[in-house]
């Protein structure tokens, strides 16, 4: 194993003078007073070790990485059974699109673009208000990282809700072909709520532990989720979670990652560890500009890619 607090450390150095780089997420209005020149990176390996640099122990929005947890919650209900409600394909269209919706009436793609994580909202609402089905994610959330501190930001999720006029958007789009069975103020609430969790690297690294580890947390010694669930959660972050820049990073990094317009990404190396990163500075497709370039530099000096060393 080579030694990853030095390799931590050396992209930590590199990438410093780059800090600022990319665009940080204005449109949501609470991001866009985010520090561009934050950075930080965590690693958790199969064994409990940590290895972080720069920003790792600050708390950020995570956005769209919650979207890996509210599938894995939304399996866990309803198992199949959600494929039949949001489909496992790349969009190759921007993540708040609504052109594909219209053409595949109502079905999104997949789970990591908005239209897709606010179906996958409205299987976790089934059977809860909107408050106890928020409880339930931020409990489960609390459960993978094994920490209670964790909270949603309820200026972020204000923010969100009274900004979110593209969402409303496609929530109602999907109501009108059916597709989903809550009221849509109910399914945003959960959506916006779950996109305002804030975390820190090291917290956000615990939290896919499971993914990097055959389904069990190795911290804590619980099963999440089966082997096999673990494995297609991680395909679909390969394919599908970084939008439509899914296809480059699978090409430059080659590891299972969720993004977030916050700016950070969460990595899966099965059998190997789980990285997170944050640098709030996005580039053209919505993802962390310097983050990716981190997770491109480990990748490298590590030969983690899941397509060979």
């Amino acid at each position: 194993m080579a030694d990853l607090q030095a390799i931590v450390d050396e992209i930590h150095e590199k990438l410093t003078p780059r800090l600022g780089e990319g665009k940080v997420a204005d449109y949501i209005p609470q991001l866009a007073h985010v520090d561009p020149k934050r950075f930080g990176m965590a690693i958790i390996d199969v064994e409990g070790r940590v290895f972080k640099a720069g920003d790792a122990d600050v708390p950020f929005s995570i956005q769209s990485i919650s979207k890996v947890f509210t599938l894995t919650l939304a399996l866990g209900k309803h198992g199949e059974t959600t494929w039949n409600r949001v489909g496992r394909e790349p969009s190759g269209s921007a993540f708040n699109s609504i052109v594909q919706l219209e053409h595949e009436e109502g079905k999104p793609r997949n789970p990591f673009i908005n239209a897709g994580a606010i179906a996958v909202s409205d299987l976790v609402l089934a059977g809860h208000t909107p408050r106890e089905a928020i409880g339930e994610i931020v409990r489960f959330v609390r459960y993978l990282a094994d920490d209670e501190t964790i909270a949603i930001d309820p200026d972020v999720a204000k923010s969100e809700q009274a900004t979110g006029y593209r969402n409303f958007a496609l929530a109602n789009f999907m109501r009108s072909f059916n597709k989903l069975t809550h009221p849509v103020e109910h399914v945003l609430g959960v959506y916006f709520h779950h996109c305002a969790l804030a975390m820190t690297c090291t917290q956000l690294a615990k939290s896919g532990l499971f993914l990097a580890a055959s389904g069990r947390n190795p911290l804590t010694g619980h099963t999440v989720v089966s082997k096999q669930r673990a494995r297609r959660i991680n395909a679909l972050m390969l394919t599908c979670g970084h939008y439509d820049g899914s296809g480059d990073f699978a090409y430059r990094v080659g590891l299972p990652g969720k993004s977030g317009v916050g700016g950070g990404i969460l990595a899966v190396a099965p059998g190997r560890a789980s990285v997170a990163v944050w640098s709030p500075g996005l580039n053209h497709n919505g993802n962390s500009l310097i983050g990716s370039l981190a997770l491109e530099m480990l990748a490298t000096r590590t030969g983690w890619s899941v397509f060979g060393h």
